[in-house]
Parts: C-alpha cells; structure tokens; sequence
C-alpha cells in the first residue's frame, strides 16, 4: 500500500507521533498507542523507481496527494491527514535510523521567540513583533559516517628559548625534524543529504544526540513532512572528509605542542569509510516575515537550538560601536590621569 495512514481505534480520527510523550497519539480521543508495539507496514524487499511517476491518494478523503519527488512524509491539503508514502522509503531508499522529535510545535514557538529577543543587535520591532508565516517540523535526511583516518605528517619544529646571563639576554633557536604518524577514527559524523536544505544552516544545529537514535519505524514520521536523500552516501563522501579534515589538523597540532612553531612540508591523510547510515534527524523550520522579506531559522526538534541569520539594526551596530569608543576613550584618559599624578593636561 503506498499511502500508509495511522487511524486511531477508538473514533477513527487520524494519529500523529508526539515528540513529548514518544507516543503514536490521538488528539480527539487521547488515545495512545506505543510505536514499538505497532506492525510497520513497510517491506524492505521493494524497490521504488524515482522514474515512475505515481499518484497518490489520501486513504480518508480519497484526494489526490501532490509532493515533491524528495518527499517521504506529508499532510494532505484537504483534510489535514497525516500520511506517509510507504514505497519512498523502502529498499535502498529505507532510513536506517531515526531520532524522533522531542520538541513540541508550541514548545518550539515559544524557544524560537525566546532566542529572537536574546538578540543584542536585532530591531526592537523583530524581537517583538509574531511574524512568524509558518513552522514545519520535518525530518530531514542525513547520512552518518564512521570514517578510519591513516595520517603521515612531516615537518620542521623549532624550540625558542630566551634567557639572560650577565648583563646580556640571549635567544636560541633549535630545529628539529617532525614525523607524526596517527590512526583516527570518526564515528556518526553527520552531513545532510537533502538538496533543498541549506548547508550551512544544518552543519551548526549540530550536536544532535545520537543516544536517542532509534531502529526507523514509520509511525515517527506521522503529522511530520519527511525528505527522502538527493545524495547517496558516496556522492557526499568528499564533503564528509573535507569536514573532518580541520579536526585532524587540530589533532596533528596537539601532538606537537612541545615545539614553538611547527612548519609541514607534507601531509598524507588516507581516510577509508567504514560504515554509512541513512538516518531521519529532526528539524523545526521557521519562516519569519520581517520588513517585508522573509527570513529562514533552523531549530533542533530535539535540543531546541536555533540557528540562522536575524536582520541587524543600523542604530544598534551604531550605538554600540560610540559605546566601546566611548569606554576606550575613558580608560585611555583615566590612565593618562593617573600617570601624571592626577593632573589632565
């Protein structure tokens, strides 16, 4: 069945994933139904063709679903019912993991107001007006890597040593060749698979807590939008190192911290995949109509952080810059009074 549906047994209304109580709930009766105890429909033996066009129809109002081909998990637009379209997500296309959201809508709201009006540089008007043109909660998804590194670091260090005998301050220089060999693992280290998610935005909600990643059930994904990945984990591979790239060299510089400078003439770094989990994280996306232009924020559906790029106030930037001019100019004269004795000139 390619339009999976949860019904609730007692009124027939439709049943939603409650990320504060971890439970497959039913907002007109109360009804809740533990997910571990639910059958997933889902096979993992059929293999969906991104080709083949397939239309889909709501199971309660028989209306026709209209997604985006990355789409996995929707609303129908008539009557509101969650619905989860089973063939996106089995075979290759089957998430391995998923962490479920533990951050309601009206939780996350209320943190993302909070965080507007921790902005010391915002509009007063930003901070305070609820613009806020919508709040989807959408699992997004990311590939998580365990990564073997072999690294080979060559060099030169030097150790400067200043000392003073007699009346005279020597400085002497010593040069040293450097040879670091290493093995680093990396284990879950995440990189969004999802063509329409913006990077940048996705790199710095991290952490997330991957304790709390659990085996992929569908009924996490009810009254949820879910993507399916753009990139499998190959194609992501060379992003995937390049992230890791800067943590290596700041490992290579903590083996070194012995010399004063260390200058490298090579570094090989052999990094080998070990393992690649397909897995769905969860992503509150807020959209903020502000000054006639919209703005996008990212909150993590499990820790509550927020990141994105609020409009800055001209007059704040303003004020601030004469405040510190101002303080450094006090501090300036206060010094000079005190070295001439009390006295400004």
């Amino acid at each position: 069945m390619p339009v999976i549906e949860y019904k609730c047994p007692n009124c027939g209304s439709g049943m939603v994933f409650d990320g504060e109580t971890g439970m497959l709930s039913c907002h007109s009766c109360g009804r809740e139904d533990n997910i571990e105890s639910i059958p997933d429909p889902l096979t993992t033996n059929r293999i969906f063709s991104e080709n083949k066009v397939q239309e889909y129809h709501c199971n309660n109002c028989g209306a026709v679903i209209m997604t985006e081909m990355e789409t996995s998990a929707t609303v129908c637009s008539f009557c509101g019912s969650a619905v989860v379209l089973g063939d996106r997500l089995t075979g290759k296309l089957a998430p391995a993991l998923v962490i479920p959201f533990s951050i309601s809508k009206e939780e996350a709201i209320q943190a993302f107001k909070k965080w507007c009006k921790n902005g010391r540089l915002t509009p007063n008007r930003f901070m305070t007006a609820d613009r806020i043109k919508g709040i989807t909660g959408m699992y997004v998804p990311f590939w998580l890597y365990d990564l073997h590194n072999k690294i080979e670091a060559y060099g030169e260090g030097t150790k400067v040593r200043t000392y003073t005998s007699g009346d005279y301050e020597y400085t002497e220089t010593q040069h040293f060749d450097v040879y670091r060999k290493i093995r680093l693992n990396y284990v879950k280290v995440p990189i969004d698979a999802a063509e329409k998610m913006n990077d940048e935005l996705m790199d710095k909600l991290e952490p997330f807590p991957y304790d709390q990643l659990k085996p992929f059930k569908t009924p996490y994904l009810a009254g949820y939008i879910a993507e399916k990945y753009s990139y499998n984990e190959e194609e992501l591979f060379p992003r995937v190192k390049e992230k890791v790239k800067e943590y290596i060299d700041s490992y290579i510089h903590s083996t070194v911290s012995e010399y004063t400078a260390v200058n490298y003439t090579e570094k090989q770094i052999d990094t080998t995949l070990k393992q690649a989990d397909y897995v769905l994280l969860p992503v509150w996306v807020i959209h903020y109509d502000y000054n006639q232009l919209e703005h996008t924020f990212a909150m993590n559906g499990q820790t509550g952080k927020v990141v994105g790029k609020p409009p800055i106030s001209k007059f704040k930037v303003t004020a601030w810059f004469a405040g510190i001019f101002g303080i450094s100019l006090f501090s300036l004269r206060l010094i000079t009074w005190l070295l001439m004795g009390g006295d400004f000139q």
